[in-house]
């Protein structure tokens, strides 16, 4: 199996472990709109944790692919690639910050159970702070700067041919419609109205990590790069 094959597996694996933790973190973290969410938060300690955990092993997937695709990618477009590896660092490092956010709004679940209703407004008003911050960090990792990635990434793959152009296509315009969400987030529009707009782009990498895995890069468009820049050598 050469190099080019096992990178495409790796970066599948990739994908799939990146969108599973995710849609597992969110389905486990306790309700962050439940008015109680101070008190169901120190009541569900171990989920929260389990949240954050998954939000870890997201942002290091969210590393990898980039890690992994970028001596593939810089052969076609050295600066887009140098691009797309800019925007997911920055996207897996607003994700870590998320996951402190969230350790941090654990502690003062315990502190406010603990605490009692004398300082109740206390409490929720690092709580309203802290959930504005979550808010914040997933509009501008998600929507933001991932969107910008998965535009750069669809646009050098339907540029190099290393996939079918159909799944290209799609994420592009997946991306497009994943960045068309931030403005509406910053106009106030909840995180569950424009929910479908991120639809698109997670069944697109679905669907590319599975190629990826079970078909690879297109050999043949990587062997013409490669004699291409063993030409320029000589």
């Amino acid at each position: 199996m050469d190099s080019n094959r096992k990178t495409a597996i790796i970066v599948g694996v990739l994908f799939i472990t990146a969108t599973v933790s995710s849609i597992t973190a969110l389905s486990v973290i306790p309700n962050l709109a439940d008015p109680d969410y101070l008190i169901n938060f120190s009541a569900n300690e171990n989920q929260v944790i389990i949240g954050v955990l998954l939000q870890v092993i997201l942002a290091a997937a969210v590393i990898g692919i980039p890690v992994m695709m970028f001596p593939i990618l810089k052969k076609h477009h050295e600066g887009l690639a140098v691009g797309y590896f800019g925007f997911r660092i920055i996207e897996a490092i607003l994700g870590i910050g998320t996951a402190l956010s969230l350790l941090s709004l654990l502690t003062l679940s315990r502190e406010f159970v603990t605490a009692g209703a004398p300082a109740a407004s206390y409490f929720q008003t690092l709580g309203t702070l802290l959930l504005a911050g979550i808010d914040w960090l997933g509009l501008l990792g998600i929507q933001i700067f991932f969107g910008l990635s998965v535009v750069i990434l669809n646009y050098l793959l339907y540029t190099s041919k290393l996939i079918p152009r159909f799944i290209s296509v799609w994420g592009l315009i997946a991306g497009i419609l994943l960045i068309a969400a931030g403005p509406l987030g910053m106009f106030g529009i909840s995180p569950e109205s424009t929910i479908f707009l991120a639809l698109p782009i997670a069944v697109n990498e679905m669907v590319l990590a599975v190629w990826l895995i079970v078909k690879g890069f297109k050999t043949p468009t990587i062997a013409s790069e490669s004699a291409k820049i063993d030409t320029n050598k000589a």
